[in-house]
């Protein structure tokens, strides 16, 4: 077991305040704002044991490398930002998409990413 420090304090509450999947360097920003002397090598050990220990869970976008979000969340997909680059929830699913597969082909699950901008950079 790891033990509670100011700096692992401070990455589990980034992830409680934003609502969005963070990236590492999103998670050391913010975090930071919490405890100064954060560093990114704390970053990615933090975000590992919470990933094993099913605290956090990763987004995997195409081409890119991940971004990680709370679990627990109901199934839902995302939407990425050409120009930022952040990554938002969007909640809720299309539905049933297997009249999409090949016909005798099994869909065992799916993912949707939206692209565009964001409200912020589409102002």
């Amino acid at each position: 077991m790891e033990r509670n420090t100011r700096q692992r304090d401070a990455i589990r509450q980034v992830f409680e305040e934003q609502p969005r999947p963070l990236g590492p360097t999103e998670v050391l920003e913010y975090g930071r704002g919490h405890v100064s002397k954060l560093g990114i090598a704390t970053v990615y050990r933090t975000i590992n044991s919470l990933v094993d220990s099913g605290w956090l869970v990763p987004v995997e976008l195409p081409g890119e490398p991940p971004r990680y979000e709370k679990s627990g969340s109901a199934h839902h997909h995302h939407f990425r930002c050409r120009q930022c680059s952040r990554v938002f929830e969007i909640h809720g699913c299309p539905g049933d998409l297997r009249d999409l597969a090949p016909k005798g082909f099994m869909l065992e699950s799916h993912e949707v990413v939206l692209y565009g901008l964001c409200n912020t950079c589409a102002a």
